[in-house]
């Protein structure tokens, strides 16, 4: 019998990546082949973001090629459509894309497992029992799926439900195998990682007592977790991130702006003075802390003076990295359905610009103070004759010196930009472990 191969294109958020890779695990398992080239693969697999406009072109943009390759014959294979892109009903996709074999959403591997007549091979065990297989020393590790916040703009609650918390001894387990093939780091996910345990009955376990849970694992060295809620982030998860070892000074807080009219629009469930207070309680808990948000410019009556409020508030806070978007409108959410997208481009343009250069002074004044200093870095990868790596605060460092991937080692930095820290390995640098 011929072996099946297959080809997974990913686009958008860290969780979707790990989707892709619990999927890879599972036709791993039924002993199909991954293939880097489409046209030699018997399935391809888009798996689509349309958090934000750009990202769902991308991803009809890439069907279209596919379904192109099969007209003229340069491929023999089925498509598979999931991700967030595929909603609770498809037929609205079925008749704009004929040629896709198989729509899922997300997590819905047994129906791709069924498209492809191996229901019956699974045996109801698809997930938990086929955990990714690891391909370096990081690894992405979903903990909870979903989100209950329906933030005006936002489609991801309408695409991967409500929020729902993984059994923690299975994340363990996952953990620990991780591991046991070399991951060295994990990130823990979620839409909003601090609600985990939320949803659970009874005595309810929170991000911090699953974290301390795998802490001790052998040779695991960081537990990292993305993405943060600000009023899900409690004392407790702060005080278990400060007083667990292995668990990074990192922190990724998405505030999305800096107007609370605007919070109030997007329904984001907070005000500007509650965000403050929860980075200062972290600065006080521990001063050298990375934190990192997201924000979007140009939301639905988004004013001059409400922008203005946003750069204020990055002068403020002075995050270590901002990632910056421009509001799109997504069909379905509340302020498509009842909010005027009434901000030109070309205004949402130049802010986008604005918010990018501040982030690019404060940036490099921040990661300038890691000049002179000797960082641990856990070595990734090689590239063009230098090793890169991440420090414990999730900065990028690129360097060169001896080294090899999934060690710890010490790096002298000797240069720094926004985006990124220079080094050499210290002259009497060992592996942690």
């Amino acid at each position: 019998m011929t072996t099946q191969r297959y080809h997974i294109w990913t686009e958008g958020c860290q969780m979707n990546v790990a989707d892709s890779q619990k999927l890879a695990a599972g036709l791993d398992r039924f002993g199909w082949l991954s293939t880097e080239a489409p046209e030699d693969a018997d399935l391809v697999v888009v798996n689509t973001c349309v958090v934000r406009e750009s990202a769902e072109h991308r991803a009809i943009s890439k069907m279209g090629s596919l379904a192109a390759m099969k007209r003229k014959g340069e491929g023999d294979f089925k498509i598979v459509v999931m991700g967030c892109m595929v909603g609770p009903k498809d037929e609205e996709l079925r008749r704009r894309f004929p040629y896709v074999d198989h729509f899922a959403r997300p997590q819905a591997f047994e129906g791709i497992f069924e498209s492809l007549g191996l229901a019956d091979d699974t045996g109801g065990e698809f997930w938990p029992t086929s955990f990714p297989t690891p391909t370096g020393p990081t690894a992405y590790v979903p903990i909870i799926h979903g989100c209950d916040k329906f933030c005006t703009y936002c489609i991801v609650p309408y695409r991967r439900g409500r929020e729902t918390s993984r059994p923690m001894d299975e994340i363990v387990q996952e953990v620990a195998h991780l591991v046991h093939g070399g991951v060295r780091e994990v990130t823990l996910l979620g839409q909003t990682v601090e609600a985990y345990g939320l949803d659970f009955e009874g005595k309810r376990p929170d991000l911090g007592d699953l974290m301390e849970a795998m802490h001790d694992l052998p040779n695991l060295q960081r537990i990292r977790f993305l993405t943060s809620y600000p009023k899900n982030m409690t004392q407790k998860i702060i005080e278990a991130v400060r007083d667990l070892p292995k668990v990074t000074e990192f922190f990724n807080i998405p505030v999305q702006h800096g107007s609370d009219p605007v919070l109030e629009r997007m329904r984001r469930g907070y005000k500007l003075h509650e965000f403050h207070e929860k980075v200062d309680l972290i600065r006080s808990m521990m001063p050298e802390a990375s934190i990192t948000t997201d924000i979007i410019v140009g939301f639905c009556g988004e004013t001059e003076s409400e922008f203005n409020e946003t750069l204020n508030l990055l002068e403020e806070v002075r995050f270590d990295k901002v990632h910056v978007a421009a509001y799109s409108p997504r069909a379905g959410t509340i302020a498509a359905r009842k909010m005027e997208d009434d901000v030109p481009p070309e205004v949402k343009k130049a802010r986008l610009h604005a918010v990018e250069e501040v982030e690019a002074r404060i940036s490099a004044e921040l990661n300038a103070r890691y000049e002179g200093t000797e960082q641990d870095i856990l070595v990734e990868g090689k590239r063009d004759a230098r090793w890169h790596g991440r420090t414990r605060s999730n900065k990028q460092v690129h360097f060169v010196g001896e080294a090899a991937v999934g060690e710890v080692v010490k790096v002298r930095i000797d240069r720094t930009t926004a985006w990124s820290l220079q080094g050499t390995t210290a002259d009497d640098a060992l592996p942690i472990f």
